[in-house]
């Protein structure tokens, strides 16, 4: 599917789930801070889930907001994915210890890599047994967050280790053009080709800026039936 087709699908409902959202939360709300203290991370994947028909999904975060629009729409598809039994390990990249690649080939590709951080310790492990791959990030200059690409750019650790995996985006941005997610779209999309990945679909947020507005509409809970459905 080209970008304008993935595009144009959001206007087709939930077949292919790629639905209008929200953009970036500019103001901290009131509960942020008692919002922070009741996200903890839900439950790793285990090959349990796999033994059992369900699946190990690694939800990867990349905004700065903990409670900010793409934060929300993490949260719900989390729900909508616990709910329908599969395990679940969230990574909220602007949180934690993280560091670019150097490009140093010292992992030749197949790891460790000599930044011993926590993509290496704690995220990677996650991802070589993860069956789902969740993206979910701010638009920022119609891109992903530095935050979320930090991370993906540390694949090149373990370079093919993630051929063949399901994957799946989720945005949020200040902007309602329709051209506003393109360059992100074909981003994702030559990510999805080159690791040969089965995308099973995106929440594309246009043109409401706070969470407030996130949480009048049905965004969240078109993320939560995305959860549902994979």
């Amino acid at each position: 599917m080209n970008r304008r087709d993935f595009i144009k699908v959001a206007s087709a409902g939930f077949g292919t789930l790629l639905v209008s959202g929200l953009g970036l939360s500019l103001i901290k709300s009131p509960g942020e801070a008692q919002a922070d203290a009741q996200a903890a991370q839900p439950t790793a994947p285990t090959q349990t889930a796999a033994a059992n028909g369900k699946s190990n999904i690694v939800v990867i975060t990349g905004s700065p907001h903990r409670n900010g629009t793409s934060a929300l729409l993490a949260d719900k598809f989390i729900e909508g994915a616990q709910a329908n039994g599969h395990s679940v390990f969230r990574f909220n990249a602007a949180f934690e210890d993280i560091n670019p690649c150097r490009g140093c080939n010292a992992c030749q590709r197949s790891g460790p890599c000599v930044l011993n951080d926590a993509i290496e310790k704690t995220l990677m492990p996650q991802l070589l047994q993860a069956d789902i791959i969740a993206l979910v990030t701010p638009l920022y200059y119609y891109g992903m967050s530095t935050q979320l690409k930090t991370v993906i750019d540390r694949f090149y650790s373990h370079h093919r280790s993630f051929d063949g995996k399901k994957s799946l985006l989720m945005a949020t941005a200040y902007n309602s053009a329709g051209w506003t997610f393109e360059a992100l779209v074909d981003h994702y999309q030559s990510l999805v080709s080159y690791m040969q990945w089965q995308d099973l679909g995106a929440v594309l947020g246009y043109g409401c800026g706070y969470r407030s507005a996130i949480e009048r509409s049905e965004f969240p809970d078109q993320a939560y039936k995305l959860g549902r459905s994979v």
